[in-house]
């Protein structure tokens, strides 16, 4: 990695509960919803990317943004479908993506890697999962199927890439993002694995991908920028 994009990265990395501190005090953004497929949609706006997949048995929600934007999150679903949310998925600890759980752990069940929960508790952060995986998980929903994999450590050490097989569609979590990329080193983050973990992505079977922030992307978009963090 050049000194140039190192610098970049130094410059972006920050203690997780610090950032999440940060984030949730700004000013509440208006939620906005794509459609992917008829059962899949996503949730833009504050806070992390939300997938919403429709059951006939429930609703799969992957993250869910901060606790303020959880009314909303609920309004939207209710938009597209009567059935209640059963299940979150996080992507990984980050109070912008894991700041509903606890509201939303109320009447779902909530799963994260185990050290994404790990790192909820040791950084005093609200919603640990009750459930948690080390490798992979798989859940079956109304005859839907999402799967749960840890691929290795990256811009944290409890990242978790979500996949739609139905749809070949992926959740990347902060793993990919339209933007500069944000190493936490006080969480398990690291650049050098980070390149292995996106190799592992790329192996996955998908077309489409949700980033962890910024608009719906393609494989190409991954590879490219990959290929600019290697610069």
């Amino acid at each position: 990695m050049s000194r140039t994009r190192t610098v970049r990265l130094a410059v972006a990395i920050a203690a997780a509960s610090g950032l999440w501190l940060a984030l949730s005090q700004q000013p509440p953004a208006g939620l906005t919803v794509e459609e992917l497929a008829p059962d899949l949609h996503v949730i833009f706006g504050s806070g992390g990317n939300v997938a919403v997949l429709t059951t006939e048995e429930g609703v799969i929600l992957i993250d869910d943004k901060f606790d303020r934007n959880v009314p909303e999150i609920l309004e939207k679903v209710r938009a597209i479908t009567p059935r209640p949310v059963r299940y979150v998925i996080n992507t990984h600890h980050h109070g912008d993506h894991t700041g509903g759980n606890a509201r939303l752990m109320e009447s779902a069940e909530v799963i994260a890697h185990t050290n994404a929960r790990a790192n909820l508790v040791r950084n005093a952060m609200p919603g640990a999962t009750r459930t948690a995986f080390s490798d992979a998980f798989e859940l079956h929903l109304g005859g839907k199927q999402v799967v749960a994999r840890h691929l290795g450590f990256g811009h944290t050490n409890g990242d978790a890439v979500i996949l739609f097989p139905q749809h070949r569609v992926v959740h990347a979590g902060d793993l990919f993002v339209r933007g500069t990329p944000f190493i936490d080193y006080a969480n398990g983050g690291s650049s050098e694995a980070w390149m292995k973990t996106l190799d592992r992505i790329l192996e996955l079977d998908f077309d489409r991908v949700i980033p962890g922030h910024g608009p719906v992307s393609r494989r190409e978009d991954i590879l490219r920028w990959k290929a600019d963090f290697e610069l």
